[in-house]
């Protein structure tokens, strides 16, 4: 081989190598540095996919009654580019679904050429599902729609959701990953035509839609929505606010604002309407923040109940202002701690507080949370308005302690008033049922470990037991006699609060209640506030008191507190006298019972429990209505029973005259 043939061999070779190392490079770059986006891009061009939610986790109240669910609806979309079939596929559609407009749906599709929504939750029969299916190139997904069946029942807590089932506010909002769980993902495949030639849903088992239990009680947010509204609506009010508590637990047992919304028609409300404003909005509770004053002065040993201050007729200067008292006739002059909160003292409450001073005051006030947010699983929610200040001027700390100068939310109020109700311990106020037997979804994480302990020790069980003991004067003899309840003894306390106006004056008032019953066995704490009364008057008592003394009527009567009343000897009332008195309320309009065979029994003023009982010892047919007690029934007491003969009892919840 001479040197000529084998240089040439030598270059060939060398072009190999190179060319096949060149191959090699192209090889590397492809499967490994550009990879991930060419897999992204052979993907866009024959695969496609939708993400559509499944089924949503309902929302329950305490006894499992539905506050939110779902119903089966069904979504239709196509593919237009698949419209090469013609638009006739459309015209079947419309007649299929009068809902749709075929000349809507042709409209969309020369617009898109890719996926498209033809329809959205709509509600079909099953023959309308069986046909749509049978449509070329037209696809039909299950959708659960959310529905709220109680329309506005605390719509404001639980929120609504959006076009995609997606938490828009409040609970549905909060707790929207615990609600959804993981979406349903639609996949299919096209051709070089981008017509469909597979398609498949998948579901991911890996995280399940969770319900949820709440605190309330539908039955108790149904009345105090109900009273709550009749008095804004009496005194042509802007507003007004509704809480209970169960003062032992921190459960909310109801909470509402009115005006408030239906979110099974959301566009049809007001966005103002919407909010849960008795978390939210924080106002100065006015004379109700007394309590505190007076409860941190028992509790650092600065005063007793029988303790006297000079009450300066009526007026006091502090800082070239003067602190005068709410009704500009009273002319006190010594007066004691209880008869500061049975009266309601402006200037007795600031002489406490000047003894007591602010740091000691303050650390009272921020025990009992004010300043910060209680914790409640409310989106938005806020801490009010005070100061982080160590000190400050004496006007700033008698305008605090009678209720003015700071804001508090209706939670707040709630809570802290719990402490006081049930022996001293501050507990952080609940909407989520926690029953070990329940599933409920995680727990908040908490802003700050201190501010969001679940419990700790306010006040002693004897300052509270003192405090008790002023508030259920006040409503016995002096401000809240409005709230008094028959049988039994209410510690409560009024305000009638300057509002604050945007301008940041005082304009209008805030007309407030915060109360609790005495002797029973499982206290619960109420709290209205009723924002610018304009007609019927202003005062507290006679505005928010109302509607205190009737929604704890009706828990008494829920609890079957007035049945149990009678059965405790240690009670401070006339044992013969109670039982005398719960007759008169359950036997209305008859003095005297019989229980004769073969005659229609006296019903009247009975509970259900009673009447089923008594209809089973006589073998009586009976239709029931409502709940409470009878009210009505026919046929009348007395009148013979013959076979055909039906009872027919109403119930309705009794009043107490």
């Amino acid at each position: 081989m001479n040197r000529v043939e084998k240089n040439r061999i030598i270059f060939v070779f060398t072009c190999f190598c190179l060319f096949f190392l060149l191959v090699l490079g192209k090889a590397f770059k492809v499967q490994l540095i550009d990879s991930s986006d060419l897999i992204v891009r052979a993907n866009s061009q024959f695969l496609r996919e939708v993400t559509v939610y499944p089924k949503r986790g309902n929302i329950y109240d305490r006894m499992g009654h539905p506050l939110a669910l779902n119903v089966q609806t069904y979504s239709i979309f196509a593919i237009p580019k698949t419209a090469d079939y013609k638009l006739d596929i459309y015209k079947k559609l419309s007649k299929i679904i009068p809902e749709l407009s075929y000349k809507e749906m042709v409209s969309t599709i020369k617009k898109r050429k890719r996926f498209t929504w033809l329809g959205r939750k709509l509600r079909l029969t099953k023959d309308q599902v069986e046909e749509v299916k049978e449509l070329r190139g037209i696809f039909i997904e299950g959708t659960p729609e959310r529905v709220y069946p109680n329309h506005e029942l605390l719509s404001q807590v639980i929120g609504f959701v959006g076009l995609d089932n997606k938490g828009l506010s409040g609970l549905e909002y909060m707790f929207d990953k615990e609600l959804k769980g993981n979406p349903v993902t639609l996949k299919y495949t096209i051709d070089n035509k981008g017509r469909p030639i597979k398609f498949e849903s998948h579901q991911s088992v890996t995280a399940q839609a969770k319900d949820i239990n709440l605190t309330i009680d539908k039955d108790i947010q149904s009345m105090a929505e109900k009273y709550l509204k009749e008095a804004v609506l009496k005194h042509n009010a802007d507003k007004g606010g509704v809480g209970v508590i169960d003062a032992s637990t921190g459960e909310i047992l109801a909470i509402a604002n009115y005006p408030s919304f239906d979110p099974n028609d959301v566009r049809g409300s007001n966005p103002e309407d919407r909010k849960l404003s008795f978390a939210i909005e924080p106002f100065e509770p006015g004379s109700t923040f007394k309590a505190f004053t007076v409860g941190s002065a028992l509790e650092n040993k600065v005063a007793k109940l029988e303790s006297t201050y000079y009450a300066e007729q009526g007026r006091m200067r502090v800082d070239n202002h003067w602190i005068k008292e709410a009704e500009t006739h009273e002319k006190f002059e010594w007066i004691s701690v209880a008869d500061i909160l049975r009266f309601s003292s402006n200037v007795g409450t600031t002489k406490i507080a000047f003894d007591l001073k602010f740091p000691r005051f303050k650390q009272t006030i921020k025990e009992l949370n004010f300043g910060n947010k209680t914790g409640i699983e409310v989106p938005g929610e806020s801490r009010g308005i005070f100061t982080e200040a160590d000190n400050v001027t004496p006007l700033s700390l008698s305008n605090i302690s009678f209720g003015q100068g700071i804001a508090v939310t209706g939670v707040q109020m709630l809570a802290a008033y719990a402490a006081i109700a049930n022996g001293g311990t501050y507990i952080r106020p609940t909407l989520i049922k926690r029953d070990p037997n329940v599933v409920t979804v995680s727990e908040l994480e908490p802003e700050n470990e201190n501010q969001l302990q679940k419990r700790h020790t306010v006040f002693s069980k004897k300052t509270t037991d003192d405090l008790t003991k002023a508030l259920t004067a006040a409503v016995e003899k002096g401000t809240g006699k409005a709230a008094q309840i028959p049988h039994f003894q209410i510690a409560g306390k009024t305000a009638t609060a300057q509002r604050v106006d945007r301008n940041g004056g005082y304009k209008g008032y805030v007309a407030g209640f915060v109360g609790y019953p005495v002797n029973v066995d499982n206290r619960f704490v109420i709290v209205v506030y009723i924002d610018n009364p304009k007609t019927g008057g202003y005062y507290g008592g006679a505005v928010a008191g109302p509607v205190f003394k009737n929604l704890a009527e009706y828990i008494l009567y829920k609890n079957k507190d007035i049945s149990r009343l009678a059965e405790h000897e240690d009670n401070d009332y006339d044992l013969k006298k109670v039982k005398t008195n719960i007759d008169i309320v359950q036997v209305k309009e008859s003095s005297t019972r019989s229980l004769t065979p073969g005659i229609v029994p006296n019903m009247m003023g009975l509970d259900k429990i009673t009447t089923s009982n008594i209809g089973t010892k006589l073998n009586l047919q009976m239709l029931h209505k409502g709940m409470g007690v009878v009210s009505s029934q026919f046929p009348a007491a007395g009148t013979p029973v013959t076979e055909d003969t039906v009872v027919k009892l109403e119930y309705t919840p009794p009043t107490y005259e």
